[in-house]
């Protein structure tokens, strides 16, 4: 609630109240006066309206004035920093990004080890190895074999056509020969090359040519030896021909 201030001033309605008291005193009091004249001229009823004076009007306690709000003071504009040359304002490149760690994979579980199962693996793969080794070695022997068959081979021939060569060195070549007969003769001998036996498989057809190698195949006893006596053969089967290269 607001103070009342120190020095009031006197309403406007008092004021006015006091003045119509005092003129309406001051119209009586004339009339009193014209009443009295009047009754000195004449003695007439004077009827004298009193009039009642208006009682003041109430004081009316004049309401405070509001004070006038205060006003919310301008807020100060904020300062606008001045522009940016273009370089400034360009954005810096940025990084790439840095590639993320990859997680470590976990390490899986070991298996269970069985014993026994480890002992059947080692056995199979012992007997695997073996087999290979025999299978190589089985190889290695057949290619000796081979070779070995093959010099022997050699070897046979050339015992063969050392005897051949000594017998057709005895040769008598008969005179009624006619085209090129061949004769084949089983030859046995001792180791020594002594002749035992001589035995025509196959007659050439020409009994003159097969005779005549009969007797040279005799008188070349004893036969050539063989270089390697591994070689030698008790019967032979030797062919002849009248024409051999």
């Amino acid at each position: 609630m607001s103070e009342a201030p120190a020095n009031p001033r006197p309403a406007p309605g008092k004021r006015i109240s006091f003045a119509l008291a005092v003129l309406m005193h001051l119209g009586l009091a004339a009339l009193l006066l014209y009443g009295i004249r009047w009754q000195t001229h004449k003695e007439e009823a004077v009827q004298v309206e009193v009039v009642r004076a208006v009682p003041p009007a109430p004081t009316i306690q004049p309401k405070p004035e509001p004070k006038p709000e205060p006003k919310p003071e301008p807020k100060p504009e904020p300062v606008k920093p001045p522009p940016k040359p273009d370089i400034a304002q360009k954005e810096k490149p940025k990084p790439p990004p840095k590639p993320e760690p990859k997680p470590e994979p976990k390490p899986e579980p070991k298996p269970v080890v069985d014993p026994f199962k480890e002992q059947l693996q080692r056995e199979a793969e012992q007997m695997k190895q073996r087999k290979a080794t025999d299978a190589a070695a089985q190889e290695l022997a057949n290619m000796k074999a081979q070779q070995a068959n093959t010099a022997k081979a050699g070897e046979m021939d050339k015992y063969k056509n050392a005897i051949k060569g000594k017998i057709r060195g005895n040769i008598i070549m008969p005179s009624d020969i006619k085209g090129n007969p061949g004769a084949i003769f089983e030859v046995t001998q001792l180791p020594s090359g002594d002749v035992l036996s001589i035995k025509l498989t196959k007659p050439s057809g020409n009994p003159a040519w097969d005779s005549a190698t009969e007797r040279a195949i005799l008188k070349s006893s004893p036969l050539p030896k063989p270089s390697n006596s591994e070689l030698f053969q008790r019967t032979l089967s030797l062919t002849f021909w009248p024409q051999e290269d």
